[in-house]
């Protein structure tokens, strides 16, 4: 059966894998993005009813989080006007322990619609599509919480998971926790993408009112830093986000991507080898 599946943020880390998976099962995809016609843009809901429309199921991947001031307002607009569409089926990307993004969670679960929640840890690809990317390549990575053990999980796997979830009604009403299957320290991640890329970085403990700081000098945005510094204070760390779950597993019948698979494959392909650079934030 072809569904007609609107994925949102269909350029980013997770939705432009989901778009290929879909369009490889021979569904009908439309990409949600401001470059997309018809648009998707989360600041201008004006163009929601426009992208929702003829569409079966929709995949909702906010920006840049559904923990930041504003998201909870978004997703109740988006939510109503998918109700409105006749939206048979979402697929929602939560944070795994954020409590903001829970809130977020209950308008999809008590929309009448059909829901599968995704709750991911954080994502491999933060080091190197993201915001730890340009300290690695100027060899100097600077971070608080530097003991915290994060499960860190694949893209790959979660688009994976999403997929399944999008095509089989076994997966309606579930919540599921996506983690790797192992834990890591940042100390042990830099280490890790050192000896694949051939490289010499270093790691440096700082507090999170220093990290802040040198944010807020290299000009980041508020909303990015209050950002960070939410992800920060609350979620890293806190009890329950240091725990491996097998969802995953559970979902596809298969191990999660292990974080030094990832950096194996990450560092042939020369990203963390690039020109050097003082580092610079990046934005999400």
């Amino acid at each position: 059966m072809t569904n007609n599946i609107l994925v949102t943020g269909g350029t980013g880390k997770t939705g432009r894998k989901i778009v290929k998976r879909l369009q490889q099962l021979g569904q009908n995809v439309r990409i949600g993005s401001r470059q997309a016609r018809p648009a998707f843009d989360w600041q201008d809901p004006s163009g929601w009813k426009a992208a929702l429309k003829g569409m079966d199921k929709v995949y909702i991947s906010f920006q840049p989080d559904l923990a930041v001031p504003g998201a909870l307002e978004a997703i109740e607009r988006l939510i109503t006007e998918a109700r409105n569409s006749g939206i048979k089926k979402v697929a929602l990307l939560s944070g795994k322990g954020e409590r903001e993004a829970e809130l977020c969670e209950q308008v999809v679960i008590h929309s009448g619609i059909d829901y599968t929640i995704i709750r991911a840890s954080w994502f491999n690809q933060n080091f190197s599509e993201s915001f730890f990317l340009d300290p690695i390549i100027a060899g100097h990575v600077a971070l608080p919480k530097a003991d915290a053990k994060v499960p860190y999980v694949d893209t790959g796997d979660i688009a994976d998971v999403v997929v399944e979830a999008l095509m089989d009604n076994r997966h309606n009403r579930q919540i599921y926790e996506l983690t790797g299957p192992r834990l890591w320290t940042f100390p042990e991640v830099v280490n890790e993408i050192a000896e694949a890329a051939g490289r010499d970085i270093q790691f440096t403990p700082i507090s999170l009112t220093d990290y802040v700081r040198m944010l807020e000098d290299a000009h980041v945005p508020a909303d990015y830093i209050w950002l960070i510094n939410y992800l920060f204070r609350e979620v890293l760390g806190a009890e329950g986000n240091n725990v491996v779950t097998n969802d995953i597993e559970k979902v596809l019948g298969r191990k999660p991507k292990d974080f030094s698979d990832y950096v194996r494959e990450t560092a042939a392909t020369g990203v963390w080898n690039a020109i050097q650079q003082p580092a610079a934030a990046s934005s999400q």
